[in-house]
């Protein structure tokens, strides 16, 4: 199999370090997905299936993301993004631990675990943006487009898996032993990360200089490769990426189903992530802006066209092309952010990704909301697809624009300073008037 950058799939498992730190990713995350499902069912049990106590629960988990993302991002590269790793995992460790002992004693309380999402959020907000872009570390430049794809391929996995085996584990045991699951499964990142060789230069000191935020900014800003894929990826996350919002709408209100019926929506929709995140791993052709433009149209036309669709069959159907999308979209976005930022500002620059990717959901999921009470379930699909397919193409057309006016301008430079270069490489020779 080959990749993006014409680089074998086995070639990038192949490298060590990455491999350790890709498996132990995976046992984590499943661990983690098993939570995300097993405390949705704590907080119903508790509170006699308060549905706002479950909204206030994941509030409290993605609201650190917002707050305390770009923070993470500047540790992540004015220290060792091991170091912060090996933290910032043992914390979400114990994070797990104590919420399971908690629930198998039965002195569990709302207020408990709300304390603990918070905790779990924070952790996960300094984490994210040193868990990505230490796969640039991992393995070298070619790899990259590869390494990328296949750790979105395990997250998809993990997506699949987590929820399922959550529920068989909460029906034999109950939700307890699913975060005790959660917080063992963490040492399987810790063995990975401990056992990284590093020979390559991470030896745990501070790096040198001051590591500024507005650096990040000032560098997307004039780096039309960064610029495009950041911004696209925040319209697309904010309107386009609500799906845990809006096929749960659709399935209750337009088609009047039920929880099983809402539970096989959301694996149609995960089973094309899981396709779009292998395609992406074993496509021939390298990650380029116009990749993520094409599928983001792609991705859009095919979420407001779901939106349309008059049947539960059809629609389910169309949640698989769907989902393939849109892991293309964010997949693409995510290695041309790698590849295209200075590598000492990765840790900020990934922070800027993941706060437009994530942090657009406290404000994008109450719009669905209103848009649905407002104009119907369907009509969130169909107008978060068309500002998705249409993002792409006004920021297409804005950054080529720039790019060309640039190159107009320092053609127009080059051009005024050749008379001059040329005069002072000839001896400035003249004729005497």
């Amino acid at each position: 199999m080959s990749t993006g950058s014409g680089m074998p799939v086995t070639a990038t498992l192949a490298v060590r370090n990455f491999r350790r730190y890709l498996l132990g990713q995976l046992t984590s995350n499943v661990g983690t997905w098993m939570q995300r499902a097993a405390q949705d069912l704590l907080v119903l049990h508790i509170t006699d299936n308060s549905g706002s106590a479950v909204g206030i629960v994941t509030a409290l988990q993605f609201l650190p993301q917002t707050l305390f993302g770009l923070a993470g991002g500047v540790l992540a590269d004015r220290y060792p993004k091991r170091r912060v790793l090996l933290l910032t995992q043992t914390a979400m460790g114990v994070q797990s631990l104590l919420l399971g002992l908690l629930t198998v004693t039965g002195t569990v309380q709302l207020w408990s675990v709300y304390v603990l999402a918070f905790a779990l959020g924070t952790a996960t907000a300094v984490d994210s943006p040193a868990r990505n872009a230490y796969i640039s570390e991992l393995v070298d430049r070619e790899r990259v487009a590869t390494a990328v794809s296949l750790n979105s391929a395990q997250f998809n996995v993990a997506r699949t898996l987590g929820p399922a085996l959550a529920g068989l584990t909460v029906a034999a045991l109950g939700t307890g032993p699913v975060f005790l699951v959660n917080a063992a499964s963490y040492l399987a990142v810790l063995y990975g990360l401990i056992t990284i060789r590093t020979d390559a230069g991470d030896h745990g000191r501070p790096r040198p200089g001051r590591t500024r935020l507005q650096d990040a900014f000032h560098h997307i800003a004039a780096t039309p490769e960064l610029l495009l894929p950041i911004t696209l990826i925040a319209f697309v996350g904010t309107f386009g990426l609500n799906f845990q919002v809006t096929i749960s709408l659709v399935a209750i209100t337009t088609f009047h189903t039920g929880s099983a019926a809402f539970g096989y929506l959301s694996a149609a929709y995960a089973l094309g992530s899981l396709i779009g995140a292998v395609y992406g791993a074993t496509c021939d052709k390298p990650p380029s802006a116009r990749r993520l433009i094409t599928t983001t149209i792609v991705f859009g036309a095919l979420e407001a066209v779901s939106g349309l669709m008059p049947g539960y069959g059809f629609f389910a159907a169309l949640l698989i092309p769907t989902g393939f999308a849109a892991v293309i979209v964010t997949t693409t976005a995510n290695a041309l952010t790698q590849l295209h930022a200075d590598p000492e500002l990765r840790g900020r620059v990934m922070s800027v990704y993941f706060l437009v990717l994530l942090g657009g959901t406290p404000v994008g999921a109450p719009l669905v909301g209103l848009v649905s009470d407002t104009l119907g379930a369907r009509s969130t699909l169909v107008l978060g697809g068309l500002i998705s397919a249409s993002s792409a193409l006004a920021l297409s057309a804005l950054i080529t624009s720039r790019v060309q006016r640039r190159a107009r301008i320092t053609g127009a430079a080059a051009v005024t300073s050749a008379p001059l270069a040329s005069a002072q490489s000839t001896g400035d020779r003249r004729p005497d008037l």
